[in-house]
């Protein structure tokens, strides 16, 4: 039933990483667990130490031990920071067990640690490892917590509350002389053996008289011979069996009830019930029960194992074997199990108003009811050592339901400090557990073009990053889109793309918006391609891996008249579906009638080529074994320059095309303009240079101060080739062009850059210099800059990417080139404009006000004449709601860009946005009076709050924008608090009025109920004369906000729609919510004519598209199959100790 006992638990495992065929894996990193749905917290088992946190359990559910404890401060027991001091006396033990009784109320954790508790025992991983007696270990722990306490005000903690006297009494019966003799205990240890009961094995042990006769005679000193005596042992003072059994206070309500049921011969209907109860006690139930127990009806109910109510419920009577369970704690030496009452419940904070039993298992605490336990304490898995006590002690009122209660501040603060760093690491380890990356490719923004697809402007414009949590359904990811794409019209198709090297393209469209994004396999960076589903720009698109576009090298001769005396290899890239025929290339190329070699893959260094037969050039290109990047040679049959032999039959190697072509660019006189050169895989560059130099009939001086140089298919020069290396390490083909220029090439630790002024690079303007790899980002951007004659400091250097678009700045200007994997033949920028110092942003400002139907600014109208440096203002349909009748329109204006430090607060941001030079005209009062917004996809995104945060805690990233809203008063947002944009509907018009700012505190829970009491307050209306509706602009539909609950199961937790903040309203800061009074309203319309054309375009637009094909996924399911553990035998038992300092 319980598992290993003695198991070591591994906290840094995750529970859910079983699986079939699967190790597990340790998650260091990863914070602890929260409490579960008890609220309790356990403690871990650090390999042997169940016993010990039985114990400890025990000490802490004993309000009396641990406030005691906790009232003695840092001035009696000294500060963790002083303990390695030599003259200090630190009391350790007192103040770990502090520490851990504040953990175990206060911190959000399954379960705590005691590696410290057990370090201040001094005790190793041998001793933790061991199992050793409970008993054993309470004594030893009592004593060491006496020593410890020397000289304080809770020296005498121990003896006060668990420290009693036995007095053994026997009594001469012939001259009654009594002789006495006391001893002190702790614990009383009974035999329970044959006993009925633990009432009965004390009185057989402490009450029951021994009597001397017979042969077993005592020698009184007073008659001085053996005579009959009794012996009896008693407390002192006395032990009140009364104490020890199972009764609460006089005064609790069951108690009461069930005299009164005894009185009454046990059946009593219930009103009688509640009457005799004011009889009884002189005060109705009601007034002194029903605030914390609630109605008496109910309270029977709740205590079924006591009363037992009629089918009709209207008389009630006690059960046969009702009765009161003893407020104590049974342990055995691996776990424990107690009850809880109402006013003993330090970790629980919701109300119960009875009490519960709870299994502590070490880390796990789990309900149990009453007659699991009685299966589990009886024959050899009975109770080993038991707590009791007293039932007569009084709680104070402010102790009830509050863990704080008499812990001393110190720890308060410490423990609320680590709630929050608590809090803090879970929602960063759930943001990167339940996050990925998507990469979303806009479909609009696409064109069809040589087999793939590909960005009509850019790759940055096309492609929008998304950080979206893979636990939501793909319906939910296609909402968040539908949200973002605002110009979004018709049907929305999700595809999984990839990049391949011919361009984009789509290979399997997502189906199933009820499955998890888990579930359907979308992996972290994934590209999705956001289309109808039909066609792109108007072409039809093939999809599927089927149809993959191939990017293969096709090489055919050039026998133009101009290169008659030397025939050359064309090399020219062509994009062909993976399915196509191989004959196709013909076709491509415009060549009647050929014969096609394909690179034969096992032949080294790939110069061998193998021809097509006739009859397999029907094939595919994926059935040839083709790929990405393999060549294709094309030989006219009946060209002048065949490539035959003498008996006309067809070669199957190339070797005749092992040549070169090399061009004199020394801009020198020569009569040749260009020569070819024999060569092989294995020929180095050197030889190749000096041969073309010897053809040219050039200088032998150009030997030292000259290189070749690769010429691309559109005439440019390339990065030079090092002498040293040979053609297969330089990565040349052969039939290739290179160029022989004047200059040397850059050696093994040099690099050659090209690099060009500004972000609009035209083909051919680049200018070329080479340096050392180990040169500073700073040195190299001033060579650069004197080499192209620009002056200033006002200068930065960016990487062109891979789409010639200028990529991210070099910002760390002493980093070396090699350091930031800058490589020969990379293109580097100039571009205008210093970058901020290292911890600084450079961030863009705009302004941001709601328009008006005129589409002027409410405030200031005449706002929209001014032009920006930049000329930029962005205008889009707002979701953030209406400022007139009709959704009004976002319009960013750009003020400027500003610089600011990382560790500067909001509230400075603002102020320093103030000092622009755009910003004089709007007549703000104060930052108090603006609003700060991020910038995303060209609207407001997130809000941001508290003026105080510093910038950096915002994550806000290098390239952020922020947009400013002005204010007519200064606000104070709270983390809980949500913005809505509130508009009020005018009967009988379909128009709404003006919008008006809400602050709508989610704290108490973000429920329907919550935000419609909400709006009621603001509008000065009956909750139950309004109904609130969110609007969706993408879609021009209100979608109804209702606090009707349905009768939910016992299986169904919690109802989804419950929470606004989720599915399927996704409310946010901005949203518009519309508002109707349903006094002077009652039409259950929330649409505007506005809306009725927006949907009317709409299905116009998806008239005679195809739907969404939704795929079937079947969901495997992976059973955990695992065999059962043996028992470990038992180490032999070691003694135990605790050290502890001396305090005398």
């Amino acid at each position: 039933m319980f598992g290993d006992l003695f198991e070591e638990e591994y906290s840094t495992v995750s529970n859910n990483q079983y699986g079939k065929g699967k190790k597990l894996k340790t998650k260091a990193l990863e914070p602890p667990a929260p409490r579960e749905f008890t609220n309790l917290s356990g403690i871990r088992n650090q390999g042997g130490t169940c016993y010990l946190n039985s114990l400890l359990q025990t000490l802490h559910f004993t309000p009396e031990f641990r406030e005691a404890l906790f009232s003695l401060g840092p001035e009696e027991l000294g500060l963790f920071e002083d303990k390695d001091k030599p003259d200090a006396k630190v009391r350790i033990i007192p103040l770990q067990l502090q520490r851990l009784f504040a953990q175990l109320l206060l911190l959000d954790q399954e379960a705590a640690s005691t590696t410290d508790l057990t370090d201040s025992f001094g005790w190793t991983s041998n001793e933790e490892m061991r199992q050793h007696d409970v008993q054993e270990l309470n004594r030893i722990l009592f004593s060491a917590l006496e020593t410890s306490l020397v000289g304080t005000s809770g020296h005498d903690l121990i003896n006060r509350l668990y420290h009693g006297t036995i007095v053994n009494q026997i009594v001469c019966k012939e001259c009654k002389n009594v002789s006495e003799r006391q001893e002190d205990f702790l614990d009383l240890t009974v035999a329970v053996k044959n006993v009925s009961g633990l009432e009965d094995a004390l009185w057989n042990m402490y009450v029951e008289e021994e009597v001397f006769d017979c042969d077993n005679l005592y020698h009184c000193g007073t008659c001085d011979r053996l005579v009959q005596a009794a012996k009896e042992e008693k407390s002192k003072p006395d032990v009140n069996l009364k104490d020890l059994q199972s009764e609460e206070e006089i005064d609790h309500p069951l108690m009461i009830l069930k005299a009164i049921l005894l009185e009454e011969n046990n059946l009593i209907p219930v009103d009688q019930l509640g009457q005799k109860l004011l009889k009884k006690i002189g005060i109705s139930w009601n007034k002194k029960y029903r605030k914390q127990h609630g109605p008496l009806r109910k309270f029977l109910q709740l205590h079924s194992q006591i009363f037992l109510l009629s089918s009709d419920e209207s008389t009630v009577r006690l059960l046969k074997n009702g009765s009161l369970q003893a407020e104590s704690d049974f342990q055995r030496n691996d776990r424990q199990i107690f009850k809880m009452l109402p006013p003993e419940s330090p970790g629980l904070n919701n109300g119960i108003s009875c009490p519960h039993w709870f299994d502590i298992n070490d880390s796990k605490v789990q309900p149990i009811r009453e007659k699991d336990i009685e299966q589990q304490f009886q024959g050899k898995e009975s109770a080993y050592m038991l707590f009791y006590r007293k039932s007569q002690l009084q709680r104070p009122p402010e102790a009830r339901a509050n863990p704080r209660y008499g812990v001393p501040c110190h720890l308060l603060n410490e423990m609320d400090a680590a709630n929050i760093e608590l809090q803090t690491k879970r929602a960063e380890c759930d943001s990167a557990n339940n996050t990925f990356e998507l990469h979303l490719h806009l479909g609009p923004q696409y064109h069809f073009f040589n087999g793939a697809l590909h960005p009509v402007v850019s790759q940055t414009e096309s492609m929008w990053d998304l950080t979206f949590d893979k636990r939501k359904t793909l319906g939910d990811l296609r909402q968040s889109i539908f949200q973002l794409l605002e110009f979004w019209e018709g049907d929305m198709v999700l595809s999984v793309a990839k990049l391949v090297p011919a361009g984009l393209h789509i290979y399997q469209t997502l189906g199933g918006d009820e499955l998890t994004l888990c579930e359907t396999e979308i992996a972290d960076g994934e590209d999705i391609f956001v289309w109808n589903g039909v066609e792109v720009g108007g072409v039809h698109i093939q999809t599927g891996i089927d149809c993959e576009p191939l990017l293969l090298n096709v090489l055919h001769l050039d026998t133009s008249s101009e290169r008659e005396k030397c025939c050359q290899v064309i090399e020219s890239p062509h994009v062909f579906p993976a399915n196509a025929e191989v004959g196709t290339v013909l076709t491509a190329l415009a060549i009647p009638a050929g014969v096609i070699f394909i690179n034969s893959a096992g032949c080294p260094g790939g110069e061998g080529w193998t021809a097509i037969p006739k009859e397999d050039m029907r094939k595919t290109f994926r059935e040839q074994g083709l790929r990405n990047g393999s060549s294709i040679l094309i030989q006219d049959s009946h060209g002048d320059n065949s490539l035959l032999t003498k008996e006309e039959k067809w070669v199957t190697s190339m070797n005749e095309i092992d040549w070169l072509h090399v061009k004199n660019l020394c801009q020198l006189e020569s009569e040749e303009k260009q020569v070819k050169i024999s060569a092989t895989v294995n020929t180095m560059v050197f030889d190749i240079r000096i041969k073309a130099i010897k053809e040219f009939k050039l200088m032998k001086e150009l030997a030292d101060n000259s290189c070749l140089r690769p010429i691309d298919r559109h005439g440019k020069l390339l990065c030079p080739v090092p002498d040293s290396y040979t053609l297969k390490e330089a990565e040349l083909k052969m039939g290739s062009s290179l160029g022989l220029c004047l200059g040397k090439a850059p050696s093994s630790s040099q690099l050659f850059l090209f690099f060009a002024m500004g972000s609009d690079v035209q083909p051919g303007t680049e200018m070329e210099i080479i340096v050392e790899e180990t040169i500073s980002v700073r040195d190299c951007l001033k060579l650069m800059l004197k080499k192209s004659g620009l002056q200033g400091d006002a200068w930065h250097l960016r990487k062109m990417d891979w789409c010639y678009e200028a990529g991210e700045p070099l910002c760390e200007e002493d980093a070396t080139l090699k350091e930031l994997l800058i490589c020969s033949g990379d293109t580097l920028l100039l571009i205008e404009g210093q970058l901020p110092p290292p911890g600084f942003l450079k961030v863009p400002i705009w302004w941001y006000q709601l328009q008006g139907p005129s589409g002027h600014w409410e405030s200031h109208q005449d706002q929209t004449n001014y032009t920006s440096s930049r000329g930029r203002v962005w205008r889009a349909a707002s979701s953030q709601g209406a400022s007139g009748n009709e959704p009004s329109q976002v319009s960013l204006l750009y003020l400027g860009d500003i610089e600011i430090s990382e560790d500067a607060t909001l509230a400075e941001l603002k102020s320093q946005a103030m000092t622009l030079l755009p910003f004089l005209e709007f007549g703000v009062p104060s930052p108090a009076h603006l609003r700060a917004w991020t910038v995303e996809r060209k609207l407001p995104g997130r809000l941001l709050r508290t003026d105080r945060q510093p910038l950096r805690e915002y994550k806000l990233g290098r390239r952020i924008e922020i947009c400013l809203e002005p204010l007519q008063k200064g606000e104070n947002l709270g983390p809980q608090d949500v913005l809505l944009r509130t508009q009020v509907r005018i009967p009988g018009e379909r128009t709404y009025t003006p919008a008006l700012d809400l602050v709508w505190n989610t704290a108490q829970g973000g429920t329907a109920g919550s935000l419609r009491q909400r709006v009621a307050d603001f509008y000065c209306l009956p909750v139950e004369k309004i109904e609130i509706a969110k609007y969706f602009p993408e879609k021009f539909e209100w979608l109804p906000i209702s606090s009707w609950k349905q009768q939910i199961t016992k299986r169904k937790k919690k109802k989804k729609q419950d929470y606004l903040q989720g599915a399927p309203y996704y409310l946010k800061d901005g949203d518009t919510i519309g508002v109707k009074n349903l006094l002077i309203d009652d039409d259950d319309d929330f649409s505007t004519i506005r809306d009725d054309i927006g949907k009317e375009k709409q299905k116009q637009r998806a008239l005679g598209r195809r739907k969404s094909q939704e795929a079937l996924h079947e969901q495997s399911s992976y059973i955990l199959s695992s065999a059962e553990t043996p028992a470990r035998p038992r180490a032999p038992e070691t003694s135990l100790s605790i050290h502890v300092g001396s305090f005398r």
